[in-house]
């Protein structure tokens, strides 16, 4: 019985944790009610870094569906301006060299160059780039500005969204790195039934079964978030 309090709190706290910084010291802070309706998603222990995944519905996160109102529109403005008859933001220069560079690409060398272009960008704290402590840039954003490891992650993922990787297989992740002792966040792709870590700290592309020191606490894409509790924890 105490386990599964144990496992129910645990839970309930992963639903309820709130956006936090990268490289922030890991904490979590409940900022909504746990009203969404939970399912399993896979076999308990085979989700994302060998954790059991409980999926819900995408509420109480403001700050990526500020980024889903905009994003789309404006990375597609982006791919459709024409040098040729207008001038071109810097943004849109580079958004349409990563996408031209590698839409002829196999799906694993995509995800090595999306991976390898945007982590070009210099690591900028959310504080000092926009003044709070917490804020996730829409690719345009990014572009312009950098950003911190929400920020890469963001747009890796409307990079590959333009390359044609289906939602479903892509998702943002933010976990906690235990060698660090800090908040991250990674984009997870799934590409031939394993799930692939994109990180804006290496360029190398690699299971997420190598990363034993990254413990996810949620994970998102444009139609639900996920609950992650390790297995460790209801021993």
């Amino acid at each position: 019985m105490s386990r599964l309090r144990s496992f129910l709190f645990i839970l309930t706290i992963s639903l309820l944790v709130g956006l936090w910084g990268c490289g922030s010291k890991a904490s979590a802070k409940a900022s909504a009610k746990a009203t969404d309706q939970i399912a399993p998603a896979i076999p308990p222990g085979k989700g994302l870094f060998r954790s059991h995944e409980f999926r819900s519905t995408l509420k109480a996160l403001p700050n990526w569906t500020r980024v889903m109102e905009s994003a789309e529109a404006e990375t597609e403005a982006f791919y459709s301006c024409d040098a040729s008859k207008e001038v071109c933001s810097a943004a849109a220069l580079s958004w349409q060299k990563i996408i031209r560079q590698s839409l002829d690409l196999p799906a694993m060398e995509q995800l090595k160059a999306v991976n390898s272009y945007f982590n070009r960008w210099p690591y900028r704290l959310d504080i000092d780039v926009y003044g709070v402590s917490d804020y996730w840039a829409t690719p345009g954003e990014f572009l312009r500005l950098s950003g911190d490891c929400e920020d890469y992650s963001v747009t890796k993922y409307y990079a590959l969204s333009k390359l044609g990787f289906a939602t479903d297989d892509m998702r943002i992740v933010l976990l906690k790195d235990n060698i660090r002792n800090i908040s991250h966040a990674i984009l997870a792709v799934k590409l031939g039934g394993e799930s692939y870590v994109l990180d804006n700290v290496s360029d190398l592309v690699l299971s997420h079964l190598k990363y034993e020191h990254y413990v996810p606490q949620y994970s998102v894409n444009e139609f639900y978030r996920w609950a992650h509790v390790s297995p460790q924890a209801l021993r």
